[in-house]
């Protein structure tokens, strides 16, 4: 168990206990988020340690491991799934410049992004935790992804692009993975972090019911402020920011679920579109966020 003293991105000790969320997907158990108000970091006390986190992942419904698509919200993150990879290529390439670069991809899942990467011509390289998920990631698309023990062995300075679309809310160790992906990444090279956006209008809208808190596996709950806090923190700059208009509807999707026992897509589908015409005009109101750093 983690039991935080002070803020993990900033040391205060000022922070507060802000909801107690529920881990509706696999455990059942409720853990307490807080806030710090100097960073704007929100985290999740008393987490589960490295160790203890395998038993939080093990259901068939944590679809990032598996490639499972029974059920409506299943089925609807394998088709979102299918057009957003396609739409992640071409967000790198044109932010980039780059076609056929080196690319790292921590949290690589099963492979579907490092494989639609290297079919465009992109040296691949990917680190996931799960056993399970690299052995699906060998089977599937025949690429050798790597446990995150094994990211010291790789050369500093030698990746154009590095990816973690929503992991980095999963890490353990937030200032060793941040001083990694900065030891790695080349001089001109560009980071896409994915996160969830607590800020956002379908957050607040469900409250402890909102599916992104996704407690205990998301240790880390960031707003803008946070990120900008982070990436300063870290020697990066944020270049851009992305919306993830897709997420809203997911999330909603689960968070319905969660609050009523009932799958009501009619009203999950109406509060995702609510978060994301609030986003229109500002992308640091979207649901989740995708963040383009480079370094200082």
């Amino acid at each position: 168990m983690i039991h935080y003293h002070h803020c993990p991105l900033c040391n205060s000790d000022t922070f507060k206990p802000q909801l107690e969320i529920k881990d509706f997907s696999i455990s059942g158990e409720s853990f307490v988020v807080c806030a710090c108000p100097h960073c704007g970091l929100w985290f999740t006390q008393d987490a589960p340690s490295e160790a203890e986190s395998s038993r939080y992942y093990q259901a068939e419904q944590y679809i990032s491991h598996s490639d499972t698509d029974k059920g409506l919200v299943n089925r609807l993150y394998h088709l979102v799934r299918r057009r957003t990879l396609k739409s992640k290529q071409k967000l790198i390439e044109i932010s980039s410049g780059i076609k056929g670069g080196s690319l790292l991809d921590i949290g690589s899942g099963t492979g579907s992004f490092l494989h639609t990467m290297q079919s465009a011509g992109w040296n691949v390289t990917g680190i996931e935790p799960d056993d399970i998920a690299r052995k699906n990631a060998l089977s599937l698309h025949q690429i050798d992804t790597f446990p995150p023990e094994r990211i010291d062995s790789l050369a500093s300075n030698s990746f154009d692009i590095i990816t973690m679309w929503h992991v980095l809310e999963h890490v353990h160790g937030l200032e060793n993975q941040m001083n990694e992906l900065h030891r790695l990444l080349k001089d001109n090279g560009k980071i896409f972090i994915a996160v969830p956006n607590h800020t956002s209008y379908d957050a607040k809208h469900y409250g402890a019911y909102w599916a992104a808190w996704d407690v205990p596996r998301h240790l880390y709950h960031f707003s803008p402020a946070a990120m900008e806090f982070l990436a300063e923190k870290y020697h990066f700059k944020i270049n851009a920011r992305r919306p993830m208009w897709f997420d809203s509807f997911y999330v909603s999707l689960l968070s319905e679920k969660y609050k009523t026992g009932k799958s009501r897509f009619i009203s999950a589908m109406w509060t995702g579109f609510r978060s994301n015409l609030k986003a229109i005009t500002d992308t640091r109101k979207c649901s989740s966020i995708i963040y383009i750093l480079e370094k200082k």
